[in-house]
Parts: C-alpha cells; structure tokens; sequence
C-alpha cells in the first residue's frame, strides 16, 4: 500500500482546517490532555474535514473514540500498545500504524502486522522528552531492509531540507512536527513540504 510521502502532525483540529486544504493527503491528529468531550469533538471535526479534502486522517492513541466514530486509521505508541484492544482495532476496520524505536520494539510491531511502522526520532526532537537518542537515517534503511513492503515512515526533528536524505535511506513517508508549527508561515512550509514529497 502507498501513502502519501508527507505526514504532519498536529495537536489540534485547527491547524488541520488551517492546513489540510493546501494538499495534505495524510495527517494525524495528536491531541494530549484534554477532556474526552473535547477530544471527541475535534477527532469528529477532523474526519469530516479530511474526508471533504480526500485525506487520510490517522488518529493517534484514542482507538476507542475513532472506532465510535468510524475513522480508518489510528496510530499507537509502544506504551498505547500494551492497553489496546488490536483485535478489536482490526475487527472495526482500522488501518494500524505502530511507533518503533530499537529492535525488541520493531519485532513487537511487526507481530501485529502493521499497515506502517514509524522510527524516531531520526534527529533530535524538541517536542517530547525521550530515551533514545536520535537515530539517524541510517537506522532507515536498516528497518526498510527488515519490514519490506511495509511503510517506513521516519520522525523526529524531521524539516524540508532532511527530508530527501531520509527518502535516499528508506523512509516511505516523512514526518513533520515542529517544523510547520513553529515556523512564522506554516502554510508557505506546508507547501514548500508538499514540493519536495510530491
């Protein structure tokens, strides 16, 4: 299966009505420490928002909450993963992307047949405090080499210009963060985003 090559992530549904329409075709929506009303509400307005644009929403870690509300995709940390219900995942028709960082991780996500498997963070990352250190793009093409047809996707401190060393290693889809958010025209790096992955 092919995905988009370029997947921003965002912890709000705004930036996504903000964003998606500029040619997104894969997004996840990350949102942590709210209220579940309000994290039903926007995984609800951003279905709506990324079906209308022909977008593949991935939902992170809320499976329950995408199952109730019919999305395809939902994407599970390996901490997520120790919690969830995967046949329930699977017997509600969602597509599962997996996080990865060394090896015990990846052999643990491949046992669930993944649709994608991400690693990161491939550089630095300002966005979460964790215990790997960055992984390098190395590390991509040994983790292609190892789940073959299934997508790679590389995170982590991932911006414009890293972007093609990380396809030249084996990543299948690059993700991005804190390199639309925090830049001063997040719409001019969406599409700068979008030239470069097309």
């Amino acid at each position: 299966m092919a995905l988009p090559r370029f997947y921003p992530i965002f912890d709000d549904v705004n930036w996504l009505t903000r964003l998606v329409p500029l040619g997104i075709k894969l997004v996840q929506l990350r949102i942590k420490d709210r209220p579940e009303d309000i994290i039903r509400t926007q995984i609800a307005a951003a279905r709506d928002l990324c079906r209308e644009h022909g977008t593949i929403l991935v939902v992170n870690d809320y499976w329950q909450i995408a199952l109730d509300l019919g999305c395809d995709w939902v994407h599970l940390g390996q901490e997520d993963l120790d919690d969830a219900d995967v046949a329930a995942i699977r017997a509600g028709g969602l597509k599962l992307g997996l996080s990865t960082h060394d090896d015990a991780e990846l052999d643990r996500a491949m046992s669930y047949a993944p649709d994608y498997v991400a690693l990161g963070p491939v550089y630095p990352t300002i966005l979460k405090k964790m215990k790997w250190h960055q992984q390098g793009v190395d590390k991509l093409t040994t983790w292609k080499s190892r789940i073959g047809d299934t997508p790679l996707i590389a995170i982590g401190g991932m911006s414009v210009e890293r972007a093609p060393g990380a396809f030249q290693a084996g990543a299948d889809v690059v993700s991005a963060v804190t390199d639309i958010t925090l830049n001063p025209d997040p719409e001019g790096r969406v599409r700068d985003w979008l030239r470069v992955c097309g």
